[in-house]
């Protein structure tokens, strides 16, 4: 089987890349005789080193990049496009009308397409509801990652056609060896707390900070992680602003010795390193919109007890007692919940089973075998349909 994936690839440093490398590399490991390639998604103006594994790419904004893409596609042999879908990714807004890229590359395309949505508002505007619902048509197989996905775009956006729930995959992880990596990561006798991901103002590490005093004060050998990079976009356009603003509130509240800033962005054995030595992960985030979130799935694989703002993805993943859920911008419910677990080791233990009894089931090879058989399905579908026009023609 030959694949195709319309994505941000590495080295660009977006969580998607990230998400569709970590997905290749998972379905190859499954199945060796998958043949893939990336039609890459470039910034305007950006000229990007790619591997041999890029066959073409499309940039931001430019309609007809898409439309040549699928030209290309057409002619490549490919079986199957796999399309990782973000808002920002594949069209731009005009004057407040979100203008969908995709079109052309729909209205060229010949080969069968499965669309994953990364990003499903609850309250979207006309023009990204008529994208959503373009879409969802257009494709011949539509993937969202959570259930609370599924009911938006009944409900909301009005998709009549089935649509697959497949979660955000992540590592095998074997939830063993905390003391070991503490000791490699020179985190010995510190309980131990993180965030990792890429560092964005949306992503509310502030509320955090000002919840330590008081954690510190009960706990003093308490140490929050932040393992972040700065978002690129951020970065261009406004350098460690965010970042510095982090260091200024850790030093104003006198906890500076109690946070460690690692500004890198980290390969996947990197974090679950700092993952299996984390005691507590916490989830800060502030847009209650978000229906996925790929650290949550990589905390949740681990068996962390968890942390989490109310976001649509943590709601339902952490339901049933696999997390604790706070208020959006509540350090002080932050401070309670991180304070609650560090000192009750029977509940921090007990949330740990549960995460890891949720979150095993969503390991890389376990989403590579759903995903090569939903892919099969349409490459045997299209093969059958090719021999029944070929002896038609025949006949």
């Amino acid at each position: 089987m030959r694949v195709a994936f319309l994505s941000t690839h590495l080295p660009r440093k977006c969580g998607i890349a990230t998400f569709n490398g970590d997905l290749v590399n998972a379905l190859q490991n499954v199945d060796p005789t998958l043949v893939s390639t990336i039609v890459g998604i470039d910034e305007p103006g950006v000229v990007r080193e790619y591997g041999p594994e890029v066959f073409s790419r499309v940039e931001q904004g430019d309609a007809e990049s898409y439309v040549s893409a699928a030209k290309e596609l057409n002619e490549s042999g490919v079986d199957v496009v796999v399309i990782q879908h973000e808002f920002g990714l594949h069209g731009i807004w005009e004057s407040g009308i979100y203008r969908n890229d995709l079109e052309g590359f729909f209205a060229n395309i010949q080969i069968p397409v499965v669309t994953t949505l990364h990003t499903v508002m609850p309250e979207p505007s006309a023009s990204m509801r008529d994208a959503i619902r373009f879409i969802a048509n257009s494709s011949q197989k539509v993937v969202v990652m959570a259930e609370t996905a599924v009911s938006l775009l009944r409900t909301v956006y009005k998709v009549e056609r089935d649509i697959l729930v497949v979660p955000h995959g992540m590592p095998a992880i074997a939830p063993r060896g905390r003391r070991e990596f503490k000791r490699k990561l020179n985190l010995e006798g510190r309980t131990t707390l993180s965030t990792f991901g890429l560092v964005d103002p949306r992503k509310g590490m502030e509320y955090v900070v000002e919840a330590l005093p008081a954690i510190v004060e009960r706990f003093p050998d308490v140490f929050y992680l932040i393992i972040r990079q700065t978002h690129p976009v951020l970065a261009k356009n406004e350098g460690e602003l965010y970042r510095d603003k982090l260091i200024a509130l850790a030093d104003k509240l006198g906890v500076t010795d109690n946070i460690r800033f690692i500004n890198s962005y980290l390969t996947q054995e990197e974090i679950v390193a700092y993952l299996i030595a984390s005691d507590v992960y916490v989830v800060p985030y502030l847009d209650p919109n978000q229906i996925t979130s790929g650290t949550l799935a990589y905390a949740l694989g681990a068996g962390k007890a968890i942390v989490s703002t109310k976001f649509l993805h943590a709601r339902e993943a952490l339901a049933n007692g696999r997390g604790v859920l706070v208020d959006f911008r509540s350090s002080q419910q932050l401070g309670d919940a991180i304070g609650a677990i560090v000192g009750d080791p029977l509940l921090k233990q007990r949330l740990e089973h549960r995460a890891y009894d949720y979150g095993k089931e969503f390991a890389w090879p376990r989403v590579a075998d759903r995903v090569i058989s939903e892919l099969s399905e349409l490459v045997v579908f299209d093969a059958a349909d090719e021999k029944k026009r070929t002896s038609t023609l025949i006949g």
